[in-house]
């Protein structure tokens, strides 16, 4: 295989090359350096880059040769990890000039799964100032840029995960969703990205997340690679559950009775404002993709909110932040904070309990639900720069009307790719599952992966 071939693997698929004995992770590691110095400077992906990694690989291959039982799944594949977690010995700046570049001596708890994983930590990931964006432009350093147009934003928070992975400088990498921080920038840049349910990962602060809104959970190429990763992540595997029930199988275990026959609900409109014409379009092909696999698909009907009922959760939870100088942040980020400061835990709480108990019914009718990812096509960037605080965030919001119910009410939810606007910008497909229903997402887009593939799709990067 072609150095250009071996990139464009499977994590998976990586991993076995080095268990082989076909390639050595310090030769899939320099690959994986070269490409990030040549393309990072265009695409703004990584903060930081680890060229220690290297001597990390090396390690590795020692530990391949003389092991004597089975490796970790991902044992000497490259990952990436958003500037939201802590590594350890590294500076997490949390996409701030206010957080200065402490290193740190330890691995939050998203990250220590992954290392026991196998993986090699290239470097921290880009991501908005403190994750409140769904673009990825942080004062700290230029705006990170979609792989399949430089002019458009690869999304938020977790951009620099995806733009990482879709233009191949990683096979994966870790993202987190508050709003749809995974899977807005999955559907920007055509990957697939899993939001697992809420209590299905430990909170990487360790923190009670009974009424957190946001979640880790893998960006992707593959199905196949976010199943392995959530195991991963879930401590499946090298690892301890969480409070979440543990499911009849490993989530890389595909049924062996293959995909039932679902209950398919569908929505195409928000309160937010209207659908891009090229993504109905898009969603109504899926829908027809869908019924061919013999699954019931009908419309469905969501309660609406508005954007004031949800704003309080947000603002409470950026307050959270344990920040002096508010007014060396962002100004959206300012804005939300200084709000966010004034409310009562208990009121939101209340207002949290009160949300939740209008939405969660709905979902109830539907074995899964579907519906576009995102309403409109990737924003140009610097489209919410020069607006008021609050006009900026409104125009944001859009992006997340589709996702953000899913953190509310803590549902597991996908993103699939669904092909691409007459501009050539990919679009999403949203797939919703029941309380703690993974492998049905997972079995499903299995399905559309087949049905629907993207990944002989390559951005012009």
């Amino acid at each position: 295989m072609s150095g250009t071939e071996i990139l464009k693997a499977t994590a998976l698929q990586q991993a076995q090359l080095i268990r082989d004995g076909k390639i050595s992770s310090e030769e899939l590691v320099r690959l994986s350096l070269e490409r990030i110095h040549r393309l990072n400077p265009i695409l703004n992906a990584f903060v930081s880059v680890f060229d220690r990694a290297i001597e990390t690989a090396r390690r590795k291959d020692r530990e391949r040769i003389s092991a004597r039982g089975a490796l970790p799944i991902f044992h000497g594949v490259p990952i990436g990890i958003k500037d939201l977690n802590i590594v350890r010995w590294t500076a997490t700046r949390f996409g701030s000039k206010v957080i200065p570049p402490v290193p740190l001596p330890f691995d939050d708890y998203t990250v220590a799964p992954l290392r026991r994983a196998g993986f090699v930590i290239l470097g921290k990931l880009a991501t908005s100032e403190f994750g409140t964006m769904p673009v990825t432009e942080p004062a700290i350093h230029p705006p990170t840029k979609n792989p399949w147009s430089l002019e458009h934003s690869a999304g938020g928070s977790s951009g620099g995960s995806a733009a990482a992975v879709a233009s191949c400088m990683l096979p994966v990498a870790q993202g987190s969703d508050g709003a749809g921080s995974i899977r807005i920038p999955a559907a920007f840049c055509n990957l697939y990205g899993l939001k697992p349910a809420r209590g299905r990962v430990r909170n990487q602060f360790g923190l009670p997340d009974r009424r957190l809104l946001y979640t880790s959970g893998p960006i992707t190429g593959s199905v196949d690679d976010a199943a392995a990763m959530l195991d991963v992540m879930a401590g499946l595997v090298h690892g301890k559950p969480h409070w979440a029930p543990p499911p009849e199988r490993l989530f890389s275990e595909p049924g062996h009775a293959g995909v039932k026959r679902l209950k398919i609900q569908f929505v195409t409109r928000t309160a937010l404002g209207p659908t891009h014409p090229d993504i109905l379009k898009g969603f109504v092909r899926s829908l027809s993709t869908l019924s061919g696999l013999g699954h019931d698909v009908e419309e469905g009907c969501l309660p609406d909110g508005s954007l004031e009922e949800f704003l309080p959760l947000w603002q409470h939870q950026v307050a959270q932040l344990p920040l002096l100088r508010w007014g060396r942040t962002q100004p959206v980020t300012c804005w939300l904070g200084t709000a966010g400061r004034v409310l009562r835990s208990q009121d939101v709480a209340t207002l949290f309990d009160t949300l939740k108990a209008r939405f969660e019914p709905a979902f109830s009718t539907a074995d899964i639900w579907v519906m576009p990812t995102v309403a409109l096509p990737a924003p140009r960037i610097g489209a919410f720069r020069n607006l008021p605080a609050a006009e900026a965030f409104a125009g944001a919001a859009r992006l997340a009307a589709f996702t953000v119910l899913m953190n509310l009410v803590g549902l597991p939810a996908a993103s699939i790719p669904m092909g691409f606007t007459r501009q050539g910008l990919p679009m999403g497909l949203q797939l919703v599952g029941k309380a703690f229903a993974e492998a049905d997402i997972l079995a499903l887009s299995r399905q559309l992966e087949q049905a629907m593939p993207w990944r002989h799709h390559s951005p012009p990067i």
